[in-house]
């Protein structure tokens, strides 16, 4: 690898910015390992109450719990990152 003076630096190292500024502000990998377990938890929930919703509703309440259950798997590699970090 060569390195040109005055260039910039390569963006593989964008990950450990944010995992480094999270580090710093006292967030901890089991702290998003809660918080993606608890938002699986908010899933179910939501995904239940929309079973219970009238019909006009249902179709929008189904597609908030589902928006929700993307969540969880990126809380939890960020959980992973940070634990890294350590």
């Amino acid at each position: 690898m060569v390195i040109v003076e005055g260039a910039r630096p390569s963006r593989g190292n964008v990950h450990g910015m944010l995992t480094k500024w999270l580090h710093e502000r006292g967030i901890r990998g089991w702290h998003l390992h809660v918080a993606s377990m608890a938002s699986i938890s908010l899933c179910i929930s939501l995904w239940i109450r929309a079973k219970t919703v009238d019909q006009d509703e249902r179709g929008n309440a189904e597609r908030r719990a589902l928006f929700v259950g993307l969540w969880p798997p990126t809380i939890w590699l960020i959980g992973d990152s940070l634990e890294k970090h350590d």
